[in-house]
């Protein structure tokens, strides 16, 4: 998709229609209009490919994107790390805690004791971490990747219990 129609859409509301056509969205633009970027971005678009990149490095995203693949690229990634908004997962308060405990160094079995819950609950609540992380484009396969991540986030110090 072009940021720059010429019919007076939105981009957001581009983003959203072909997101819900089932399309994956990169942005394919001069990449000079930094908000709009950010916008396309929020809305749902994986990636922003600027036109000054040969044409093999876009057919080499969308082949990416087609097969599911996040895609992470200088452009994009620059436009994420200039915003805040694109780092805060909105975890609940007690997904921090239950990632906390569990990035601290504690199993899965242990933040449930310490929280008296079900072992269930506590995976649950990590799944869901990992859900959220997924959709800023953070994934967290592993348990050193959330150990990362909470340290990233402020959530825990980074001294392992």
């Amino acid at each position: 998709m072009d940021l720059s129609l010429a019919d007076g859409s939105l981009v957001a509301e581009n983003v959203r229609q072909l997101i819900e056509a089932g399309s994956a969205v990169i942005v394919y633009s001069i990449a000079d209009k930094v908000n709009m970027m950010r916008t396309a971005l929020r809305a749902g678009a994986i990636a922003i490919v600027p036109k000054s990149q040969p044409m093999a490095y876009l057919a080499e995203m969308i082949r990416l994107a087609a097969d599911g693949a996040i895609l992470n690229n200088p452009e994009t990634s620059a436009i994420l790390d200039s915003d805040a908004d694109f780092k805060d997962a909105s975890l609940s308060p007690r997904e921090r805690e239950v990632l906390s405990l569990y990035a601290s160094g504690m199993s899965l079995k242990q933040v449930a004791s310490q929280l008296e819950v079900a072992p269930s609950s506590a995976k649950e609540h990590i799944d869901r971490v990992r859900v959220k992380y997924a959709r800023l484009g953070r994934e967290a396969h592993t348990k050193v990747d959330l150990y990362r991540l909470a340290l990233e986030d402020g959530l825990i110090s980074g001294d392992l219990l």
